[in-house]
């Protein structure tokens, strides 16, 4: 036991002493979960927005004067030909036009749509939100300018559960914890014993009194105690600057975190033992976690729009598991009674994970 010990602070001094595994594993999580809380989000706000008005009466001037009360709207322009509008569109200084028809206030008991929303669509998904943004605020105006005296209205009464101001952190926070922990856990992890391959020191340490499998695994008990300060650094940062809630059980949330730590340490385990450089360590590490983990684990895209041949590859990712889990917990308040199917599915791809390692680590020693 001393000298699983003595393994465990030999890597810690080694981790201190290279400044540059120092700023991957403590400054890289601060500046992820700020770049995706802040920089990266899917709500189109300050929508440039022209004006098509060839008669502006009080009716055109109080469905404008909506539009500009709306924090998603800015009015640059009142314009009166579609020439001008082809114009402001072909220079990029317009992101959606509106046209009103003539004598708007005359038409307005029409039934047929007498409101036209023109919208660039070179960014098909940001037109599409743009253009429903508008239709909405058109909608309630409309059925506010008729009053009671016009044909009934059908207006739904739309409730958006947990997360009622549809804001784009509560979706990116927990794909960037899963994303965060398995690149420190498994890919550092990977890098470090693959160091000791590549350097020669590896035989000295397996020639040592302590047996093999402690030594692997003295080299990751380090990573496990930075990725919990980094578990812990982004939940500080999720809660009091982003401002997401944390509406679950807070203990059962750090549990389910370390249950992923310890199946991306047992991955980056894997890893190290089927490679003997550190540069193909990263190209797995890169090629097989990083890049399905962005785009397969639903961190960014719904796995239910995806293919079915990607929707079973998905299952085979831990981090899909476990963003499941932290959205389930930690947005939605779900309790962990109703969340062994995920932490079983999880706790599974550690073990088997695991036997594989200690598999192929007994081989590589005979």
């Amino acid at each position: 036991m001393k000298q699983f010990f003595a393994f465990i602070k030999k890597e810690f001094y080694h981790i201190l002493r290279d400044t540059r595994t120092i700023m991957i594993l403590l400054i890289m999580p601060i500046i992820q979960i700020i770049l995706f809380g802040f920089a990266i989000s899917t709500e189109v706000k300050n929508i440039r927005t022209l004006i098509l008005a060839p008669n502006y009466d009080i009716a055109v001037q109080q469905i404008v004067d909506r539009l500009e009360a709306n924090e998603y709207f800015q009015i640059i322009q009142i314009v009166h030909s579609p020439e001008e509008i082809q114009q402001a569109f072909r220079k990029g200084n317009v992101d959606l036009a509106i046209v009103f028809p003539q004598q708007y206030s005359n038409r307005i008991y029409n039934e047929e749509q007498h409101i036209q929303i023109i919208a660039d669509a070179s960014e098909p998904n940001s037109a599409v939100i743009r253009s429903n943004y508008a239709q909405s605020i058109l909608a309630q105006a409309e059925a506010q300018l008729k009053g009671s005296g016009s044909l009934p209205t059908v207006i739904p009464n739309i409730q958006l559960l947990y997360n009622p101001q549809m804001k784009s952190v509560y979706n990116f926070v927990p794909g960037v914890m899963g994303l965060i922990l398995m690149l420190i856990c498994a890919i550092m992890t990977s890098i470090s014993i693959v160091r000791e391959k590549e350097t020669g020191t590896m035989e000295i340490l397996l020639v040592s009194p302590a047996r093999p499998l402690s030594v692997i695994l003295s080299k990751a008990v380090p990573y496990f105690l930075l990725s919990i300060i980094n578990l812990t650094t982004i939940l500080l940062l999720s809660r009091f600057v982003l401002h997401v809630p944390i509406a679950g059980n807070l203990l059962g949330l750090l549990a389910v975190s370390l249950l992923f730590i310890l199946v991306s340490l047992t991955l980056g385990l894997l890893i190290s033992c089927v490679t003997e450089k550190q540069v193909v360590a990263l190209l797995i590490s890169g090629m097989l976690l990083m890049i399905p983990t962005i785009l397969l684990s639903g961190m960014i895209f719904t796995i239910e729009s995806m293919p079915p041949v990607l929707q079973f590859l998905s299952n085979l990712i831990p981090a899909r598991w476990y963003i499941e889990l932290v959205r389930k917990i930690m947005i939605e308040g779900v309790p962990l009674s109703l969340l062994y199917p995920e932490i079983g599915i999880l706790s599974g791809m550690g073990c088997v994970f695991m036997l594989i390692t200690y598999r192929l680590f007994k081989n590589r020693l005979n």
